[in-house]
């Protein structure tokens, strides 16, 4: 159970009561908790201390942080290192405290939250390098950030710079009031809520007086979660005239990675990527460190965005994780997971999964990256394995040699990273989104007319999809009327339809398109004459149109759905005047 679900907690509710008394009431709905794990060479690592003081980690989850924490011995180097990872968390807890419809209806489909799937924590690393270097015996200590949003941890370089990845070294121990000693203790009640379409500010708090030198002035970051109708890679957050000192560190995108960074080994490769993530094909990354392997990883389940990723992932996983057992038997298929790891010793363990892709160094090939080749899976051996992409897949559609000639083109003329992920990431979101549009189109084409809705009957039923009669639209309104890529469109289609993207992607549309059924037939409801109605029905017609109508605008209140202005009050109204139609004795019983 959460600590902060109990009844008369600060962050049971309304989180503005509680912020007189807990400073993170409202610093909750971004972050889970922040650990500090120390690492000895004799006695192991622990978990030193956590904030807020009062979260309660269950046993399991403080050993699956501390062994996600430990910099396994194939990883090397120890400068400042940052990576994400998974966790599963315990039955009960309540992960999210942030109000999902609210957030679920301005937020992308990527970000979105979803409720019944919050059966992990996701988690962010950042351990820092002492000025000096770490004691002979002991590593730097490490921040766990447990952060809410579905995809992700903010992984864009720009994080580096956000203060609290610096200062943890230097918090004090964690004691009823210790809130005050860690630097943004202070200022967790100044964190609003993550609202799409928003520059939130966050306040960092005061740094330098926690080193004996004086006190800095206030730092804080400016971090914009994208809304639904904004274009791939966000905008700008709009700098005020205000001027605030220190400058502000800016995070555009909480979500979005250097692609280009991510794939410059795999770019011949990258529409195999993209074909298997669209699939929701099981898929393991080795990659030399944890940074790299959590970092591809995302990377890969970005790709096929707009479309949500319904496929479980572990940016980071070792030997040591609770669900090790479960992902490396040999009974049953691999399930629809994304796994990244760095030890070698899962290259025997996974022999039976159908993909791997196993990433070395980046090396240079003149001016250009070495590009991996695509082998057996036979060929993958126990011992000194080469990189590659080991797989017997077979791609449905070409490769665009257009796009993989200008990438390469602009890494020997020196273009700007940013420009190069730019251009990946538009080519992407076009290649999912020509995808994407006929199944749109022939879901739009299942809902009921507008005029089949009517105040006195039920909803019309959406009208089932049919794959062969999706198929079939194919020849006049097919990807290649937007997308230049040839190939099978049709049989990658045929295989989506078996992966669990496509049942998530209908799920999801299916309860839209009931949603806005609803809406309709609440306009209805409003514009109709309830009153005429009523008053030729009998009594316990009466009852039974207050109680349905009753139900019906509470979901309508729970689900937000959206109606016109006044459509709500209005048939609020119509109750009140029904129940006045009701003998004496019954109106005590529809307060």
């Amino acid at each position: 159970m959460n600590p902060f679900d109990f009844p008369g907690s600060p962050r049971r509710g309304d989180a503005h009561r509680g912020d007189a008394h807990h400073p993170w009431a409202r610093f909750s709905s971004w972050l889970e908790c922040v650990c500090v794990v120390t690492f000895d060479l004799e006695l192991g690592q622990a978990i030193e201390m956590v904030f807020p003081h009062d979260v309660k980690l269950t046993e399991k989850e403080k050993s699956s942080i501390c062994y996600l924490s430990f910099p396994d011995s194939y990883s090397g180097g120890l400068g400042d290192t940052q990576f994400s990872f998974r966790l599963r968390q315990s039955v009960g807890r309540r992960a999210w405290r942030l109000r999902e419809d609210i957030y679920n209806r301005d937020a992308p489909p990527t970000l979105q939250v979803l409720t019944h799937r919050h059966t992990h924590i996701p988690g962010h690393l950042q351990c820092p390098q002492p000025p000096h270097g770490p004691p002979a015996s002991t590593f730097p200590p490490s921040l766990h950030k447990g952060p809410q949003p579905p995809q992700g941890c903010p992984k864009s370089s720009a994080g580096a710079n956000v203060p609290l990845g610096q200062t943890g070294s230097h918090w004090g121990r964690p004691t009823p009031t210790g809130a005050d000693r860690l630097p943004l203790g202070r200022t967790g009640s100044h964190w609003g809520r993550p609202t799409p379409t928003g520059a939130d500010r966050l306040p960092l708090g005061q740094t330098g007086s926690h080193w004996g030198r004086p006190a800095s002035p206030w730092k804080h970051a400016r971090v914009r979660i994208p809304s639904r109708t904004d274009q791939s890679g966000g905008s700008p957050v709009r700098q005020t005239g205000q001027q605030v000192l220190p400058a502000p560190t800016v995070l555009p995108s909480v979500h979005e990675l250097d692609l280009f960074r991510c794939f410059q080994p795999v770019l011949v490769h990258l529409h195999m990527l993209w074909e298997l993530m669209l699939l929701g094909e099981p898929l393991v990354v080795m990659a030399p460190s944890p940074t790299v392997s959590s970092e591809t990883v995302l990377a890969l389940i970005s790709i096929i965005s707009p479309l949500r990723t319904c496929c479980d992932f572990r940016p980071y996983f070792t030997v040591h994780d609770s669900e090790f057992r479960e992902f490396t038997t040999r009974t049953q298929a691999p399930p629809s997971v994304v796994l990244g790891v760095t030890n070698p010793f899962f290259i025997k363990t996974f022999q039976n999964w159908p993909h791997i892709v196993r990433l070395g160094e980046t090396k240079m090939a003149g001016d250009l990256p070495k590009q991996v080749k695509v082998k057996k899976l036979s060929k993958l051996k126990t011992l000194d394995t080469k990189p590659g992409i080991y797989t017997a897949f077979k791609t449905f559609l070409h490769k665009d040699k257009i796009l993989i000639k200008r990438l390469l083109k602009g890494i020997q003329r020196k273009r700007p990273p940013e420009v190069q992920t730019s251009i990946l990431r538009q080519h992407l979101l076009e290649l999912t989104q020509s995808f994407i549009n006929p199944l749109e189109r022939y879901m739009a084409s299942l809902m009921p007319l507008q005029r089949s809705v009517t105040p006195w009957k039920t909803p019309p039923q959406i009208r089932p999809f049919s794959r062969e009669d999706f198929l079939s639209t194919l020849d006049l309104a097919g990807p290649p009327l937007t997308s230049g890529l040839k190939g099978d469109w049709t049989g990658l289609y045929r295989k989506f339809f078996r992966s669990p993207n496509f049942d998530g992607w209908y799920r999801h549309r299916h309860k839209e398109m009931t949603q806005k059924l609803e809406s309709l037939h609440l306009v209805a409801l409003g514009d109709a004459d309830l009153m005429s109605w009523t008053r030729e029905k009998s009594e316990v017609e009466i009852v039974d149109f207050i109680l349905k109508l009753r139900e019906k605008l509470n979901k309508a209140r729970r689900q937000q759905l959206q109606v016109k202005d006044g459509v709500l009050e209005k048939l609020e109204t119509s109750i009140a005047a029904a129940v006045g139609l009701l003998p004496a004795a019954l109106q005590p019983l529809f307060p």
